[in-house]
């Protein structure tokens, strides 16, 4: 089988990121260890160092596409997720259906099912509390994209919000009803991420395009950042 290429988005000493695709794990699971991000960025490191490590520092949604960020040492892992608080991370999203508002914020608790579906509640003490914002950038007589910037990054997080409002994202088949069979990718993506290096404190902004599959759905023919 051929090995996929990574595709680095930005690299140093100290951190890697890399734009994942849409279907491949960020880290292992009990049931796949290989076919995934992690696994892919390691063998990089270790052809340029057979004792080099990688270390994961935030993860996505197998589904979601866009960038991750992992650390090359233990200690810059543990110093950006102290911080991670305070990393600008915005995703776009295709939302099934016309958003009335062209911004607001949705905030609810979080809670997991033993079947991994993830919930809102509005009980603080059943879940964990969940901030996401969003802002309409356009819209056809279907589909409407969306830029969003979650303040907490719960599991499903966007995806749970988005569906509460009645707008789920086009191909989540995790949480959305009747997606279309041709339909093969769920449409959402990170494409910024903004923050301070953890040890030399020089502000680092990353940011992509959206994949091309966005623009069969949807025309915007503007900078999205």
């Amino acid at each position: 089988m051929k090995k996929e290429k990574l595709n680095i988005v930005y690299e140093d000493k100290e951190l890697i990121v890399v734009n994942k695709k849409a279907g491949l794990l960020t880290i292992g699971t009990d049931k796949e260890k290989e076919k995934t991000l992690y696994h892919q960025v390691s063998e990089y490191l270790k052809k340029q160092n057979k004792n080099n490590k990688v270390f994961v520092v935030h993860r996505l949604d197998k589904d979601t596409s866009g960038l991750v960020l992992f650390a090359k040492n233990q200690k810059v892992k543990y110093l950006m997720q102290e911080r991670w608080p305070e990393v600008k991370r915005e995703y776009i999203a295709i939302v099934n259906g016309v958003l009335n508002k062209n911004k607001d914020i949705i905030k609810s608790y979080l809670k997991e099912t033993k079947t991994h579906l993830v919930y809102s509640t509005n009980d603080k003490t059943q879940g964990l509390l969940a901030i996401t914002e969003y802002e309409k950038l356009c819209s056809n007589d279907k589909y409407t994209l969306l830029k969003i910037n979650i303040k907490t990054g719960r599991k499903n997080q966007i995806r749970v919000h988005l569906n509460d409002i009645g707008y789920p994202i086009v191909g989540d088949k995790k949480y959305a009803k009747d997606v279309s069979k041709n339909i093969k990718r769920l449409y959402l993506q990170a494409t910024v991420l903004e923050f301070l290096h953890p040890l030399t404190e020089k502000k680092i902004s990353l940011s992509l395009t959206y994949p091309l599959e966005f623009n069969k759905l949807i025309t915007y023919d503007k900078d999205i950042h």
